[in-house]
């Protein structure tokens, strides 16, 4: 598991450009499901046919990054952020481009407080020419991705934002039992920036159940406990976010499955936020909709952190999910 979670985190895959991990997870699912195919705007979709309720679960392959736009006369390299970036944690920390490129993300000298305005990427190049000569205008740059264990089952790295949340879906499809469900394992496009890329394959699949894998925040150490998710002690299920309020009989039935089975959990109740879960119960003509959540510390900061106990724990309840409901 482990061997895999790195292989996805390595893998570079800014919103708009998420070929390169789609390819990985391709090659990953292609042997455990009866087809697998990829819409027009890049949703890995794998289907596991069966003639039952049509459930359909979602992880986003998309991260958060930089879009290059101008490239200055001392070789320094304008952005624009793609998703929602903490500049003050990202600042100084290393990036790297989808060819390869590293470089520093550094605030304006004298800047009050890093923001997308007054922050450049430095690549090292002393003119524009030379700049140009590794980066093009459109290129696209991310926090230099990184996976390292700390003590016990924690690990800190990014972006487990949400390549831990594929990780669960990957090893779901790969344990489901034997199930009359119709299941459809897919990987969403675009979901930091607005969802984009669940929209459509929920429209497509047309789902009665669908259930969103995302991250969420954890409390964290040295911060009033406010959210009351911690880490280590079970994947979360939703009940609303910022952006859903999710279908109580569907909550109703992943507790039973969870309690049933022994599996910890924790009840995940955000007053703001979101993730594709919003997008999936609206598109088309609706569904009942739901999401597990896997507890992450210092979300969108270049060392996110989680609990492998919460992975295990929400691997085990899709996988239940699937089979049982």
């Amino acid at each position: 598991m482990i061997e895999l979670l790195k292989k996805l985190m390595l893998t570079h895959g800014v919103s708009g450009r998420e070929d390169k991990i789609c390819e990985l997870i391709r090659k990953e699912v292609e042997p455990y499901c009866d087809e697998v195919t990829v819409d027009a705007v890049g949703n890995l979709i794998a289907h596991k046919k069966g003639n039952g309720k049509k459930i359909m679960l979602g992880a986003h392959m998309d991260e958060i990054g930089y879009f290059a736009t101008h490239i200055e006369k001392n070789g320094n390299i304008r952005l624009h952020s793609i998703g929602g970036i903490n500049y003050t944690s990202s600042a100084f920390g290393a990036v790297v481009s989808e060819n390869g490129v590293y470089g520093v993300l550094v605030p304006n000298a004298g800047a009050d407080s890093p923001k997308e305005e007054n922050v450049y990427i430095d690549i090292g190049a002393k003119t524009e020419k030379q700049a140009r000569a590794k980066v093009k205008i459109g290129d696209a740059f991310v926090s230099a991705p990184s996976i390292r264990r700390l003590s016990g089952n924690r690990y800190i790295g990014r972006p487990f934002d949400d390549r831990v949340g594929c990780l669960v879906l990957i090893e779901a499809l790969k344990a489901v039992g034997n199930t009359d469900n119709d299941l459809y394992f897919v990987f969403t496009t675009q979901e930091e920036v607005g969802s984009r890329g669940a929209r459509p394959a929920t429209y497509g699949i047309a789902p009665e159940i669908a259930i969103a894998i995302d991250v969420t925040r954890a409390d964290e150490k040295g911060t009033q406990h406010k959210l009351n998710i911690d880490l280590g002690k079970g994947p979360t299920i939703k009940i609303k976010d910022g952006s859903v309020i999710c279908s109580s009989e569907l909550l109703g039935e992943m507790r039973e499955i969870a309690d049933a089975n022994g599996v910890k959990y924790q009840d995940e109740m955000l007053s703001d936020g979101g993730t594709d879960t919003s997008v999936m119960q609206i598109a088309g003509k609706g569904c009942k909709a739901g999401a597990i959540s896997i507890p992450c510390g210092y979300i969108h900061t270049c060392n996110e952190m989680i609990d492998l106990n919460d992975v295990r724990g929400a691997i085990r309840l899709a996988t239940l999910i699937c089979e049982r409901i």
